[in-house]
This record gives C-alpha cells, sequence and structure tokens, in this order.
C-alpha cells in the first residue's frame, strides 16, 4: 500500500458541492492499494502515517509525529498513485488492486485510523473528488508498505 502524506495547515475534499470532509493542522494522505496488498499492509502503513515525524517539535526540526500533535488527518483513495510510469506518456494501471479490494483496503485503513486516532475525515472511493489544502512547508513525503506475505 501506498502514502502520499503532505502536512498541512487545513484541508477539504469534496464531491460535487458536498464537502466530505474538513481538517485543520495536520497530514492529507492519499492511499493507493496496489495487487496483493492485505490487512496486515493497511495496519503498518496506518502506524506509520500516524507514527511519521514531519511536525516542529520545540528547535525547529521535524521530530513529531500526527499523533504526537493530534492532528486531523483526511485519508483520500488515490488508485493512481498505484500507476507504472516507466514507460511512454501514458500511465499503466495493471498493478493497482481490484476496485473492490482497493474500497475494502481503504476502508479497513479508515477504520483503524478512526479507533486508533482522532480526528479523521475522508473521501469517497470511486467518487470525483475536489482536494483543497494549504500544504505546510511545502512537506510531502511517499511511504509505501510491500506485501510480507499476508
Amino acid at each position: 500500500m501506498i502514502a502520499l502524506i503532505q502536512r498541512v495547515t487545513q484541508a477539504s475534499v469534496a464531491v460535487g458541492d458536498q464537502v466530505l470532509g474538513r481538517i485543520g493542522p495536520g497530514l492529507v494522505a492519499l492511499i493507493g492499494v496496489e495487487r496483493g496488498d492485505g490487512d496486515a499492509g493497511a495496519e503498518r502503513l496506518l502506524e506509520r502515517v500516524l507514527g511519521y515525524r514531519v511536525f516542529a517539535d520545540a528547535e525547529g526540526r521535524m521530530n513529531r509525529s500526527l499523533r504526537d500533535i493530534a492532528g486531523g488527518l483526511l485519508a483520500v483513495p488515490q488508485f493512481t498513485l498505484a500507476a507504472e510510469t516507466g514507460k511512454g506518456t501514458r500511465p499503466g494501471f495493471s498493478s493497482a488492486a481490484a476496485p473492490d479490494e482497493g474500497a475494502r483496503l481503504f476502508a479497513r485503513f479508515v477504520a483503524l485510523a478512526r479507533a486508533r486516532h482522532a480526528p479523521v475525515e475522508t473521501g469517497r472511493f470511486g467518487a470525483d473528488m475536489k482536494v483543497s489544502l494549504v500544504n505546510d512547508g511545502p512537506v510531502t513525503f511517499w511511504l509505501q508498505v510491500k506485501p510480507r506475505g499476508e
């Protein structure tokens, strides 16, 4: 599984005119699911997202995690993170999980996040979403966990 995380001062996600989720300071996590990913990977990825130290401490160094600052998490499903981009000028998606499995693992990630952290807001799997954010820094990291014989 993949998470592209961005440190934000605020963010929201909408479908049409309906805002589905909104956070203040925290992280936007764009979540991609690849073939072969499973429940254990969703849990490992969540622990990395919640524990990744991207927020400043008293000395201005990135030593604090989302948990440490009790910030918001906006999780947005984004299958395009699983694209193959190594050749040509058009992405391929054969490494992305099937839609039903992607939806299931995104829902698992969100359920675990809500059980371990608050506040957690989300986008909608398969929807045409509009994500608005103010990237703080900018600070953006790619986190990926590979399946381990789940």
